[in-house]
Order: structure tokens, then C-alpha cells, then sequence
């Protein structure tokens, strides 16, 4: 049992109920559920669940180049994302080199 079960159970049954109705009316095909849960879990960075979604991405007939894919595209977006994000913070201390557009958000 874990900390949140031993000290909040009703909080972690309320999340149970929440997936059950995920389970139950989401519209999303389960690889495509998989792979967008591998690429939340490679932001997230957690381990266990870019393992599970990973194996759950392959059981639900992803092909290797379609993981990949999500992979990338994650990773390409994080990228961007920091770069426009850091840009934004900074810009007003590096001046007008920087630019009001960032580049990468492509």
C-alpha cells in the first residue's frame, strides 16, 4: 500500500473512478491511448510508466518505427518548448537580439 492509499484512501479511490470512466468513455483506439501516454510519461520523466506505456505501446500493435515516432516528436517538442520558454523569460535581459519570435516553435 502506498502513502497516498494508507494516508488519503479516498482520494486514490476517487482516481480509480476517475480511470474506470476514462476506461470506459474514451474514444481513443488503444495504441493510439498507449502512445500518447509513453510520450506524457517521457515528460513526466518517470521510469515505470515510460517502461509500462513503452510495453503497452507494442502490445497494442505499435510498430517500433511508430514508438519511435512518438519519441522524437516528444523529445522535438520538449526541445522547442524550452527553447521558447527560456527565450521568454530572458529576453527582456539580453535585449532585442532575441526577438519576439522564437524559431523552433515550428
Amino acid at each position: 500500500m502506498g502513502f497516498l492509499s494508507e494516508n488519503l484512501e479516498a482520494f486514490t479511490r476517487s482516481l480509480g473512478q476517475v480511470d474506470a470512466t476514462l476506461a470506459e468513455q474514451c474514444p481513443i483506439d488503444k495504441k493510439t491511448d498507449e502512445l500518447l501516454r509513453f510520450a506524457l510519461s517521457i515528460k513526466a520523466r518517470s521510469k515505470p510508466c515510460v517502461r509500462k506505456h513503452y510495453r503497452g505501446s507494442v502490445n497494442a500493435g505499435a510498430s517500433p518505427r511508430e514508438i519511435a515516432c512518438v519519441f522524437a516528436l516528444t523529445m522535438r517538442e520538449a526541445a522547442g518548448a524550452d527553447d521558447c520558454w527560456t527565450h521568454s523569460v530572458i529576453g527582456d535581459l539580453v535585449g532585442a537580439e532575441t526577438g519576439g519570435d522564437c524559431g523552433s516553435c515550428s
